[in-house]
């Protein structure tokens, strides 16, 4: 595979808005939960370049390599607490977002984990790897 063009010095304008985006998800986010959110997300979007830099970052931050390679799996395992699940259900429903919309249940197991900033918070970091996954994806970002 090759990749197709780099968007950062294509549009040094879209990447910096991104960057703070990002810069603000990365201020608000509990780490860890941070780093379910990513892994997750690009684990459905198939997302390669994402999943070689946040498995590496994921490691730096502590996490086991019991909890990356079972994240696929997550409803499986007792391994994940009942925050870290509302998360992952949230992360997929709102990547898979086409597959029925968030479901209620889904949003309502959030709001009982979370105050309203922290689920806003939430959210716009999920948004914002599903971002990153779609234009890694879109320009064939290789990993390094």
């Amino acid at each position: 595979m090759q990749a197709r063009m780099n968007l950062f010095e294509v549009i040094p304008g879209g990447y910096k808005a991104m960057l703070g985006l990002e810069n603000y998800i990365q201020a608000s986010v509990d780490k860890n939960l941070l780093g379910l959110i990513k892994l997750r997300a690009s684990q459905v979007n198939g997302c390669g370049f994402c999943l070689d830099m946040h498995t590496k970052h994921a490691r730096k931050l502590g996490e086991t390599e019991q909890r990356i390679y079972l994240l696929n799996g997550w409803r499986e395992v007792p391994i994940y607490t009942d925050k870290e699940r509302a998360v992952l259900a949230l992360t997929e429903a709102i990547t898979l977002v086409t597959d029925g919309h968030v479901p209620d249940e889904v949003y309502e197991e959030a709001v009982r984990h979370f105050e309203q900033t922290e689920l806003a918070d939430i959210i716009m970091a999920i948004v914002t790897i599903n971002s990153w996954n779609r234009i890694a994806i879109s320009a064939r970002m290789i990993p390094n």
